[in-house]
């Protein structure tokens, strides 16, 4: 019985991708919350986002674990790496040494550390090249989790987030059935007795020609990867003058999901 989380990491634990009516974000954090909250007295659970978009792993460590640390929960998830991962010329075994470092914090201090992988990225233009690299890393994402005892929320296995209708159109960010697929997978990760199955099947789409795929790719690569490739050049990251949401209550939480449908 959690009774206390708090979330920790970049833009995917943010909830990007899944915006409230606010234009604040939800996310599969938020909503794995609720499904915790649920299984408490009303008023009896207490959660705390802290994930920022864009952010590397040295800055989640440096900004965040403190603060997740001195809240002392029973349940902290870290998702953090995929940032660095993305950035050319880094040594996804060297990123691995220091999430452990990360992890072995946080596992002396709080109840349970919920670790996630990455992405099979293989069906997303430019980031499949990035698969192997991802591959490298989830597996000692895994044998960190062991060694620590920490639940792992694998990403790779879960197949139905590579359905394009999983993803926002960045295909960078979950959609927001995505962000819920995700949050189903963690309760199931942990025990709990979830509403939905998160592999349950997408309904069929109508087969999309070649020159549909292309136009599709196009307007991708001009809205969302040449601004991207841009932010890398300039030293820039989306979540620069972003502030972290913080202690958010799980009604709250319930009242912008039903609003954002």
């Amino acid at each position: 019985m959690i009774g206390s989380y708090v979330a920790v990491g970049d833009s995917f634990t943010e909830g990007v991708g899944d915006p409230g009516p606010d234009g604040a974000f939800v996310g599969w954090a938020d909503r794995f919350a609720v499904l915790l909250a649920d299984r408490r007295a009303e008023g009896d659970f207490d959660y705390t986002n802290l994930a920022v978009r864009g952010k590397l792993l040295d800055q989640i460590v440096e900004d965040q674990l403190s603060r997740a640390i001195e809240l002392a929960p029973d349940l902290v998830s870290l998702s953090a790496g995929g940032n660095d991962i993305l950035r050319p010329g880094t040594d996804p075994d060297e990123v691995a040494a220091r999430f452990e470092g990360a992890v072995a914090e946080l596992a002396s201090a709080v109840g349970t550390v919920l670790v996630t992988t990455g992405f099979d990225t293989r069906g997303v233009p430019v980031l499949r090249h990035l698969r192997g690299k991802i591959a490298t890393y989830n597996g000692h994402v895994r044998a960190i989790a062991d060694r620590y005892g920490c639940p792992v929320l694998d990403l790779w296995s879960l197949k139905t987030i590579q359905d394009r209708r999983a993803w926002d159109g960045d295909r960078l960010h979950l959609s927001p059935e995505g962000h819920t697929r995700v949050a189903l997978r963690a309760g199931q990760v942990l025990g709990l007795a979830v509403p939905a199955d998160p592999e349950q099947p997408w309904p069929p789409l109508p087969p999309r020609g070649a020159l549909e795929v292309r136009r599709d790719d196009i307007h991708w690569a001009r809205e969302y990867l040449v601004p991207w490739i841009g932010r890398r050049l300039r030293g820039e990251s989306s979540g620069d003058r972003v502030v972290a949401k913080g202690s958010l209550s799980p009604d709250d939480i319930k009242l912008r999901m039903r609003s954002a449908v």
